[in-house]
């Protein structure tokens, strides 16, 4: 394969990567699997140089997210530091800890979260419940083991945001995708900044990369901001990624 057919390849999944995190999640399948297979980075130098573009996606769909009245930043602070905080602290271990342990029993947890997704779809649907006053002793964990698995491996972490915050915080799937990249967003430039400094990040493929996915954010966050009927298309995108990761990962 020559260079230019490897960035080709690296572009447009990258582009469609960003797209599926910024409408559900689970897009760094796909780039994960581009940075070793194709690309032959090692694992934690991939995951490394996949935050790259997990940032810039971010930032772009969160700010057109913020211009498009989607995302309220001042009502979710409570939610935000947690999840920061377990971000770093799982970023520590992940450039310590190979994470390739984790992904024996991620396909279980992958069942688990498309068990999740199907059962009463209806809470997938409706508006952020504005009188829910979740307990701090339940959110405060939860949130901070959610931004710990995310400083850990990006792999799944939208997903697993989702239903937190829709399940469990009563938010709307598409407020919530738009608090998902900007927590995501944040995190993930001081994530970048540990992975350099332990020379973990291959710039020049991560750059590559960025431009996808940051186009393919830029694109679902203005069209997730715009039509109304986002929230039930961002509902089946996330079954449709969640059963295609669970036949995946059951027959590797």
């Amino acid at each position: 394969m020559t260079e230019f057919q490897s960035y080709s390849i690296a572009i447009i999944g990258a582009l469609i990567s960003g797209g599926i995190n910024t409408l559900a999640g689970n897009g760094s399948v796909i780039t994960l699997t581009i940075l070793t297979e194709v690309l032959g980075l090692p694992p934690n130098v991939a995951n490394g140089t996949n935050r790259v573009g997990i940032f810039t996606q971010s930032s772009v769909a969160s700010w057109v997210f913020y211009k498009n009245g989607k995302l309220n930043i001042s009502s979710n602070k409570k939610y935000i530091i947690p999840i920061f905080i377990g971000a770093i602290a799982g970023v520590l271990l992940a450039i310590n800890v190979s994470n390739e342990q984790f992904r024996a029993v991620f396909k279980f947890m992958m069942v688990f979260m498309l068990i999740a997704v199907l059962v009463k779809p209806k809470r997938w649907l409706r508006e952020t419940d504005l009188h829910f006053k979740p307990k701090w002793y339940i959110y405060i964990p939860l949130l901070f083991a959610l931004g710990f698995y995310g400083g850990f491996i990006q792999m799944g972490m939208g997903v697993f945001f989702l239903i937190i915050m829709v399940l469990a915080l009563r938010m709307n799937i598409t407020e919530s995708n738009a608090l998902k990249g900007f927590v995501i967003a944040i995190y993930t430039l001081f994530v970048i900044g540990i992975f350099h400094f332990q020379g973990l990040i291959d710039w020049k493929m991560g750059l590559i990369m960025a431009i996808g996915q940051t186009l393919g954010g830029y694109l679902t966050a203005k069209f997730a901001s715009r039509y109304k009927q986002a929230d039930q298309i961002a509902y089946y995108v996330l079954i449709v990624v969640l059963v295609v990761a669970v036949v995946k990962l059951f027959l590797n």
